[in-house]
């Protein structure tokens, strides 16, 4: 007893030493297991319970910190599971205590910090009911009368519940029946009642068999031998003063105290009036707490009493005579309650996790409290530790409701822990703390939210199909589907063709791409909005605008409005005076560029010249000025070739030619224009009105020469004359060239086409061609060219009659037309 003493006072002061050092307050872990587990069984992970992850089971260093001779669990330095390390009987351990638990401490170390563990032990139908003094002998006078009564050993069996004992059975005979009866505290008691007058003389004893059965499944069974002696004993019994004695202790009664006196008589003298005491059939936690006096009746107190372990105590008490009589009585104990435990918080159940839309007042855990103490020591209240929105209600006497008490906002809180603190009513009063983690989960109450409500991107013209322009983000702090977005493009202001066709969204990156290539030119901006929209089953949405600039890229080549291309590329001329000075302004060079910043500056270059020094070009105006005065010996006609370039990377570049005439004169450098072709596109309008006013002159002409010549056939009366003119009258291919033909080049032609013996004549002035302003032709049915020479001798012909004297005006105003057309070219 001193030790038991010494080793839990050594483990009060070791468990004070670490409460006063170690950081943070003892947690309580709970297991259950059943009783005669194996060893090496697991009872449960304890890392995980304590949440340690992997790295800090091994740094903890976690170890059971405990004073007592047996170790009956091992904790695992590898994975932190809690083993069983020697045999648990539970009846060893707390007898008959309907509840059993073995409680240790364990200290972890970096940090240092004591955990409580409690190992529930359960009861398995592990022992079978048994007599603790085997077979039961009885003497029985032959004058004991039918009905008597024979209190028996009761058997025992240190199971609880259903596995304890549950009743008894004899063998039959005619003798003997059993009286089995149960006490006031459920506890059963077999009596041996005589069921018919016993003889001495004709049967001095009997074979008995007792057998005691558990509820277990299977059952187990025990039995005693009855050896009953038939004798003659004297006539008076012991009587108790009571039949029932009532006690009430405190369970911090001291060892030793006297706990009662019983008192019996017997009125017989002599060695069968002489009494002693004894326990009859009392359960083995009674034998180790109680003492009885053989001689005086004293029962005292042998062990500390521990209300939480047994509140009742029924002693059985047998006064025996000398005559081996007996009288019985019992003695109930009453425990009485100190606080000396603390309120023990279960956690019943916890809906975990709940919305954070719930409503006020919304369950969210059912905590079942208890104190193992009575009275005012049971009794309990109960509230948060912390300010947090939720609030602790009664729902009974021992269980309590924790409910929503404000709103909840998983974005920003998404887990609590909430501490729970039990306080008894007890002098002084004893806590208990609770903490009970509970999550929140999301609900689609947060739109996705853009970087920015609006972007800038730059993209480089001529980008190719599907290139990526850009890339927009859109948050949402809810999870799973509430928080998964959807990017879509929703409008622009592009009109000309639908937006699918110029861009398209990844509906998950949110990246933008381009459908087509853009090109700067055609236009430099445009703006688009994106829509970023949850997948929650309401979902919500969002917009952000995105303005796209088109980058110029150099992809236009510089073009030449002025001097216009003639034909095949060539140029038209320009005249530039022969006493030009240094520094003359012979013509300008203009051009632009589509593209735009340095892309489009544009820069010019004399790249190639009939006389290389004799002109220059302004690299950035465009200009051609001479660079020197004219001399005799540089050629008249003077072709150069200007570049044109651009500020790009690489530059593009165009060219264009240009000729120039030295002449003081438009008609001293007509000779040297009219040697070049001419470009039909410059000349077209120009023709087209000159072609016109040759048409109707050529009628007036006509119809004036038709009038003149029917008045001369009239009066001649030969109508071969019209058939040719010249000095070959009988030819109808002769072709006369003016004298002015050089090269095949005529300035100026007309044609006079005559028809054969009986057709009118008809005089034709063409066109200039577009090949060369002095060509001439005639169709099929001409039969002659007339030059301007058989024109003098046509007017002078015709001269000879009076009514044609207007035909020499005609042909005066169309050689005076004449003359202007060629000064013009």
């Amino acid at each position: 007893m001193r030790c038991r003493i010494s080793r839990s006072l050594q483990r009060q002061v070791i468990l004070l030493f670490f409460s006063l050092f170690c950081k943070a307050a003892p947690e309580h872990i709970q297991y259950s297991i059943p009783e005669e587990l194996e060893r090496g069984s697991i009872v449960g992970n304890l890392a995980k319970d304590l949440r340690l992850n992997t790295e800090e089971i091994a740094s903890s260093n976690l170890h059971i910190l405990s004073v007592d001779e047996k170790q009956y669990f091992i904790i695992s330095a590898e994975n932190g599971n809690l083993y069983v390390n020697d045999r648990i009987d539970r009846e060893e351990i707390c007898g008959e205590s309907i509840s059993c638990t073995i409680s240790f401490e364990v200290m972890a170390e970096n940090p240092l910090n004591i955990f409580h563990v409690i190992v529930d032990v359960q009861d398995v139908n592990d022992n079978a009911p048994h007599f603790l003094h085997g077979d039961i002998k009885l003497e029985i006078i032959e004058s004991t009368l039918p009905g008597t009564t024979f209190l028996l050993e009761q058997a025992e069996d240190p199971d609880i519940g259903m596995n304890t004992l549950q009743g008894y059975s004899l063998n039959i005979n005619q003798n003997f029946v059993l009286d089995v009866k149960e006490r006031q505290f459920g506890e059963k008691y077999v009596k041996l009642v005589l069921n018919k007058q016993l003889d001495h003389e004709t049967e001095s004893s009997f074979h008995l068999t007792l057998m005691a059965l558990d509820g277990g499944k299977p059952p187990k069974t025990g039995t005693a031998k009855i050896w009953i002696a038939v004798i003659d004993a004297n006539d008076n019994s012991p009587v108790f003063s009571q039949e029932l004695y009532m006690v009430n202790l405190k369970e911090t009664t001291p060892r030793g105290s006297l706990v009662i006196q019983v008192k019996a008589t017997d009125r017989d003298a002599g060695s069968n009036g002489q009494i002693s005491y004894s326990f009859k059939n009392i359960p083995e936690r009674a034998f180790q707490k109680f003492i009885l006096d053989s001689k005086d009746g004293k029962i005292t107190l042998k062990e500390p009493l521990d209300f939480e372990e047994v509140d009742k105590y029924l002693l059985a008490v047998e006064a025996r005579d000398g005559g081996e009589l007996a009288g019985h009585s019992n003695v109930k104990i009453k425990v009485l309650d100190e606080n000396d435990n603390a309120p023990e918080v279960i956690l019943a159940s916890v809906s975990s996790p709940i919305p954070e839309d719930s409503a006020l007042g919304t369950l969210v855990a059912l905590i079942n409290i208890k104190d193992r103490d009575s009275g005012d020591n049971g009794e309990i209240t109960c509230n948060l530790k912390d300010f947090l929105p939720f609030k602790v209600v009664s729902a009974s006497s021992n269980l309590y409701k924790i409910i929503t008490d404000g709103p909840l906002d998983r974005e920003s809180t998404p887990e609590y822990n909430i501490s729970i603190r039990a306080t008894d009513k007890g002098t002084p009063p004893l806590s208990t703390d609770k903490i009970i983690s509970l999550k929140i989960s999301d609900i689609n109450d947060n739109s996705p939210a853009f970087e920015k409500s609006s972007y800038i991107a730059f993209v480089s013209e001529n980008n190719p199909s599907g290139f990526s322009i850009f890339h927009v983000r859109a948050s949402d702090p809810d999870l799973e589907r509430n928080g998964q977005i959807q990017y879509s493009l929703l409008t622009s202001n592009i009109q000309e063709l639908p937006l699918s066709s110029y861009l398209s969204i990844n509906s998950e990156s949110g990246i933008i791409y381009a459908q087509r290539s853009f090109d700067y030119e055609q236009f430099q901006e445009f703006q688009i909005e994106v829509k970023a929209q949850d997948g929650g089953s309401s979902p919500l949405s969002s917009t952000a605008t995105v303005k796209v600039f088109i980058l110029d890229q150099n992809d236009k080549s510089p073009q030449i409005l002025y001097p216009s291309q003639g034909v095949e590329g060539s140029a038209l001329f320009e005249m530039v005076p022969r006493s030009a000075e240094e520094g003359y302004l012979v013509t300008k060079v203009v051009a632009v560029d589509a593209d735009s910043g340095h892309n489009a500056w544009l820069s010019y270059h004399l790249v190639q010249a009939t006389e290389p020094g004799l002109f220059t070009i302004g690299a950035h105006n465009g200009e051609i000025r001479t660079s020197r005065t004219f001399l005799e010996r540089d050629a008249v006609k003077q072709r150069l070739v200007i570049l044109v370039k651009d500020n790009g990377q690489p530059p593009l570049s165009s060219t264009v030619s240009l000729n120039l005439v030295f002449a003081e004169t438009f008609q001293e450098a007509l000779p040297e224009i009219n040697s070049q072709p001419r470009d039909p596109d410059y000349q077209l309008d120009l023709q087209f009105y000159l072609v016109l006013a040759l048409a109707l002159i050529s009628f007036l002409f006509l119809l004036t020469a038709i009038l003149a010549i029917l008045t001369k056939v009239r009066r001649s009366g030969s109508p071969k004359f019209l058939q040719c003119f010249g000095p070959v009258p009988h030819s109808n291919n002769t072709v006369i060239f003016p004298p002015n033909y050089e090269e095949g080049t005529l300035p100026y032609s007309y044609q006079l086409c005559l028809s054969s013996e009986s057709r009118i004549q008809e005089f034709t002035f063409p066109a200039p061609s577009v090949q060369a302003a002095g060509n001439f032709s005639c169709d099929q049915n001409s039969d002659m060219l007339l030059t301007a020479n058989q024109e003098n001798i046509l007017k002078t012909e015709m001269s000879n009659d009076d009514g044609v004297s207007s035909f020499s005006y005609i042909s005066l105003f169309c050689n005076t037309l004449r003359l202007h057309f060629l000064h013009y070219f």
